[in-house]
């Protein structure tokens, strides 16, 4: 991919299933990764990994919640590293319940994580990108937020807000910052472990989510990182305000 040697990359959520295989892909294109993870072990065992793909991986313990922490951590990473160019929203959270079933410290929880974090990233990387008059913005939605999700309503409702927020700040920033969404379909990360469940149920709903896929298998967490290092490199520089769906075939849309 051109235009991504020597670019920094902040990942949040780095630690996890997707934001490694996204990591990894930077790294191979020539970018310095900083995950930024409230999880101090996943952080370290992901940057550990980086490292000995011969990729140069920084790491900030942070929670996207608290934009104070998140600003704290920015200046800390771009101190030891230069300006971040590219950022990667991928940190998320949910866990499946009927709506009428959850109470408000659940939504709240969820929205902390999944729609202010993001918010709080992006108002302080964004700044310095525009100053620069340079930069890359990958949101990781999901398809819950395009085509609803049952037991994941309000989740569902942050991911929705995070497409519309994507598409209104690329029309903002344009021409200076392109951003884009990517909704991965059903992958296979232990989150999603969680919401099957285990033993014979869980083994059934897995097998007929498999059936519902026209590839006929779930996504992997290295479907995923093709398309956010594609549009965080040159390549993509005419592309602003897009959502791109990876999920198998599942959810077509035109």
């Amino acid at each position: 991919m051109h235009g991504l040697a020597g670019q920094l990359a902040i990942v949040t959520g780095g630690g996890g299933a997707i934001g490694r295989a996204i990591g990894r892909r930077l790294v191979e294109a020539g970018c310095t990764v900083a995950i930024f993870d409230r999880d101090e072990a996943a952080a370290a065992s992901a940057a550990s990994e980086l490292a000995a793909e011969g990729g140069r991986a920084l790491i900030e313990v942070v929670d996207i919640t608290d934009r104070d922490a998140v600003a704290g951590a920015v200046e800390d990473l771009e101190r030891q590293a230069g300006p971040a160019s590219i950022l990667v929203n991928n940190a998320g959270w949910d866990r499946v319940a009927s709506f009428l079933d959850t109470r408000p410290d659940f939504w709240e929880k969820v929205i902390a994580i999944n729609l202010r974090g993001p918010l709080n990233v992006h108002h302080v990387v964004l700044p310095g990108m525009m100053a620069r008059g340079r930069g890359r913005v990958v949101n990781i939605a999901s398809d819950a937020g395009r085509v609803g999700s049952s037991g994941e309503a309000v989740y569902a409702a942050c991911k929705g807000g995070i497409i519309a927020f994507t598409k209104t700040m690329a029309r903002e920033l344009a021409p200076h910052i392109n951003l884009n969404v990517v909704c991965p379909g059903p992958t296979e990360t232990p989150l999603l472990q969680s919401f099957l469940g285990e033993g014979e149920q869980g083994k059934k709903l897995y097998e007929g989510l498999k059936r519902a896929i026209p590839f006929r298998r779930l996504g992997q967490p290295d479907d995923i990182a093709g398309i956010v290092t594609f549009l965080a490199s040159d390549e993509a520089s005419y592309i602003t305000g897009q959502v791109i769906s990876v999920s198998g075939g599942l959810t077509m849309h035109g």
